[in-house]
């Protein structure tokens, strides 16, 4: 089943009517119930997704500023959910797609963490609980991108994304023969996919929403491999993993050193946001 909660109830009815009317032609798709919750019953699920989505600035701000603005909305938000998830005792996965989704987890992890004078006690969610769904979009664009180009083409088979889905983003265009050049070139274009969107008049939810969103999502719960930040040494940090019942498997690579030292400058520069 799907239950959909927000504070605004009739957003809530709009969404259980549309959702519960489609169907194909042949109507003999499996048929998932969707349910209009109470912010009490949010919990009593396997997976709770996170995309509240307040602060989004005018078109034409750079994006940093967007950024910015997007984290300081969504941190109180996201504060006060990952406190509920500690009164209820959630033990599921806690997925959160708002953006920036790295920081994002690293609140939910650390508010859902203190008691009610504010100390850490680390009797809230688990670390492995917490996943960010940020980095597929921008494995997305690289392939979109790489795709127009015969000397980048190979980045479907052969490249990955590493990190953030904004500043601190790596797209490396092959982890068996990378090259610096392409790849920064790769990086570059991804980086502002989104201002090329922006700049059509329109903000970029569409590729965002099925790709970081329902697609990785999908693949989390299928045990498939797929992009997500998940908890390494104390940060959040987006890769490719898959979730398994024994827990998260991060992709093992034999990386070139020029890479390997770029991915440890986004691992110290998440870290000390």
């Amino acid at each position: 089943s799907l239950g959909l909660y927000d504070s605004d109830e009739s957003r809530v009815e709009h969404y259980n009517y549309e959702l519960n009317q489609i169907l194909s032609p042949d109507m003999k798709e499996s048929s998932i119930d969707v349910i209009s919750l109470k912010q009490r019953d949010i919990f009593a699920c396997d997976m709770f997704v996170f995309c509240v989505s307040v602060g989004v600035s005018k078109l034409e701000k750079e994006v940093n500023d967007v950024i910015f603005a997007q984290f300081k909305g969504n941190a109180k938000i996201i504060g006060h959910y990952s406190t509920l998830a500690r009164v209820h005792n959630f033990k599921g996965i806690f997925a959160v797609i708002s953006d920036p989704v790295d920081l994002l987890c690293k609140k939910a992890f650390v508010e859902s963490n203190k008691d009610c004078y504010g100390n850490l006690d680390f009797m809230g969610l688990a670390p492995e609980q917490i996943r960010g769904y940020g980095l597929g979009v921008m494995n997305a664009r690289a392939c979109y991108f790489a795709s127009q180009k015969e000397a980048t083409k190979h980045y479907i088979n052969e490249g990955r994304a590493f990190g953030p889905d904004g500043e601190g983003l790596i797209i490396a265009d092959s982890i068996t023969h990378y090259n610096e050049l392409l790849s920064d070139a790769l990086t570059h274009s991804t980086k502002t996919a989104s201002m090329q969107v922006r700049s059509t008049g329109f903000k970029p939810y569409i590729a965002p929403a099925l790709s970081s969103g329902t697609l990785s999502l999908l693949a989390t719960i299928n045990s498939q491999w797929h992009y997500s930040a998940t908890f390494i040494g104390g940060t959040f940090m987006g890769c490719r993993n898959r979730l398994l019942p024994s827990g998260i498997e991060l992709e093992t690579l034999a990386l070139n050193e020029t890479l390997l030292n770029k991915l440890k400058l986004t691992y110290k520069l998440l870290s000390e946001f």
